[in-house]
């Protein structure tokens, strides 16, 4: 059976997204995104417990977080995990854990920007399909 490997996030933006462009092109952007949960212990108090994610976006959705999010934005972010590792100067492995947005949507009112200007509420980042067909299959859905 194969895996599933889903995430589903709604946050803020911890800093405004980071995005550059590689040398075939394509545009990246990094930033962190805090998920917090509120609930109350025992005795009554309310405790709110905050976990940072790290989030890679790619080509379009690279574009969309440059032109329109700032840090504090909510976010909807579809995705997957993928841990990478690498050798620190010292040769030690070392590994981080990110989360790769392939969905997402931009929440709440809009911040510092005009309605002319305000960019498109919820994109998807598909990679192009050169198998298209215009053939139509016998699936009933």
């Amino acid at each position: 059976m194969a895996g599933i490997n889903k995430v589903i996030l709604v946050g803020n933006l911890g800093k405004d997204p980071e995005v550059r462009t590689l040398e075939n092109g394509t545009k990246v952007a990094n930033f962190t995104l805090a998920t917090s949960e509120t609930y109350k212990t025992k005795d009554g108090q309310k405790v709110t417990q905050t976990e940072w994610h790290n989030i890679v976006l790619w080509r379009g959705l690279a574009e969309i977080a440059e032109r329109y999010m700032k840090k504090g934005n909510q976010v909807y972010i579809e995705g997957k995990i993928k841990t990478r590792s690498w050798d620190d100067k010292d040769g030690n492995k070392r590994y981080t854990t990110d989360i790769v947005g392939d969905n997402l949507t931009m929440l709440g009112g809009r911040k510092d920007t005009n309605e002319a200007d305000a960019g498109p509420a919820s994109v998807q980042d598909k990679p192009p399909d050169n198998n298209v067909s215009d053939e139509k299959d016998d699936l009933p859905f």
